[in-house]
């Protein structure tokens, strides 16, 4: 290990390419031992691990010294009523916010007393927007006009990168002389991006080379990727997913200590009218606690918590109740590919039934989106529940405080 060592001090050894000459577990360990001693910090912790490295260096992470650890919890039974996911579910929640498992446990509780979450899949598909240079306004418009009448020549183009994605719209967009092309595909189990990247390059070449006009860059951010946005709100990106229940007054008050008025009025002034006052692009209670830590634990990137969290909460009065719902317009999840192999993640799937690809493709990563919209209902009730019964600060107080 000295020598090394040595060779990274000197520079004649760069970091990451350790594992050219040594193997995965070997050039992890010498590397966490050379930031150790430059940075004068042990990192005991970082260095014990159960997850398989070879797979992990290769897909994942480059650079790699060990990893963070982040606690598991599970909450549930959930019972949800999907046309993919349908039964009962313990929900793997990755998170270092205490109370927040209480919470969605607490609503996973009312939700399977009332029946179950009804869920559906409203629309599913995933984008990336290239961002191409025009001469001028004419030309702009010219390019828009031929993705509009060659539909058909950018679905071979796009198709003929991926054996399992299908080409499903293309869109424009026109900003002077910037043209966007926002190109939609179903990728079945796969959360995506990088099928719609490479997809997305060959549609880009042949739109440039058919209109003239300058492909720019890949992405020109009207995917909108990784960004809140309101066009994932209005058209969605990934799956579109709405997850509702109805609770009657005596669920209401013997589990959320609150009345069917005082929780819808809750709502409304606090996720609709405050969201709105705010220019907030998520009218939600907290579904990015939900989400982030489902994605967390079940390999989804972490990053696209900004889209999944861009959620509506809605409570309407009805007869003897309540019918609370949530809608996910950009919920982007897979369940094969990007981080779902790991060894942690791959187990956090399979205890929900959803591990790698469906059968058919596409009905694992549907079911998990189901589930998961299921669990921010669950989250969303709690925590309604809580700051209308006003117990918000002291359930932080007691399971937040440590």
């Amino acid at each position: 290990m000295d020598e090394y060592i040595e060779r990274l001090k000197d520079g004649s050894l760069k970091l990451y390419a350790l594992e050219k000459e040594l193997p995965p577990a070997e050039a992890v360990r010498v590397r966490r031992a050379f930031i150790e001693g430059e940075t004068h910090t042990a990192l005991t912790g970082v260095g014990s691990f159960s997850i398989d490295i070879d797979r992990v260096v290769k897909a994942n992470i480059e650079n790699m010294i060990g990893t963070v650890q982040v606690p598991l919890g599970v909450a549930g039974p959930l019972r949800v009523k999907g046309e993919y996911a349908d039964g009962s579910y313990y929900l793997p929640l990755a998170t270092t916010e205490g109370a927040l498992v209480a919470s969605v446990n607490r609503g996973c509780s009312l939700i399977t007393r009332a029946g179950g979450a009804d869920v559906r899949i409203m629309r599913d598909g995933m984008t990336r927007a290239p961002v191409f240079a025009a001469r001028d306004v004419g030309h702009a418009h010219g390019v828009a006009a031929w993705v509009d009448e060659h539909i058909e020549d950018i679905r071979r183009a796009a198709e003929s990168t991926t054996k399992h994605g299908k080409f499903l719209d293309a869109a424009t967009y026109v900003a002077g002389t910037s043209v966007y092309v926002r190109l939609e595909f179903d990728t079945k189990d796969a959360m995506g991006m990088n099928m719609v990247t490479i997809a997305g390059q060959k549609v880009g070449e042949l739109i440039e080379r058919e209109t003239g006009a300058r492909l720019i860059a890949l992405s020109g951010n009207m995917c909108t990727d990784k960004k809140p946005a309101a066009i994932n709100l209005v058209r969605g990106r990934g799956k579109t997913v709405v997850a509702g229940v109805r609770l009657t007054d005596a669920m209401i008050a013997d589990l959320l200590k609150t009345d069917a008025d005082t929780l819808a009025e809750a709502n409304y002034r606090k996720n609709l009218v405050g969201s709105a006052r705010a220019a907030s692009l998520g009218f939600n209670a907290h579904a990015a606690n939900v989400v982030a830590a489902m994605f967390i634990a079940c390999g989804q990137d972490p990053a696209h918590v900004v889209e999944g969290s861009s959620a509506i909460t809605t409570v309407d009065r009805v007869d003897g109740g309540v019918y609370v719902s949530v809608t996910l317009p950009s919920l982007p999840v897979g369940t094969v590919g990007g981080g779902t192999g790991i060894d942690t993640q791959r187990e956090c799937l399979t205890m929900l039934g959803v591990a790698g690809g469906g059968d058919p493709p596409g009905t694992h990563a549907k079911a998990f989106a189901e589930i998961v919209a299921a669990g921010v209902l669950a989250g969303e009730l709690s925590l309604l529940g809580a700051l209308a019964a006003q117990h918000l600060a002291r359930a932080h107080q007691e399971h937040g405080r440590g």
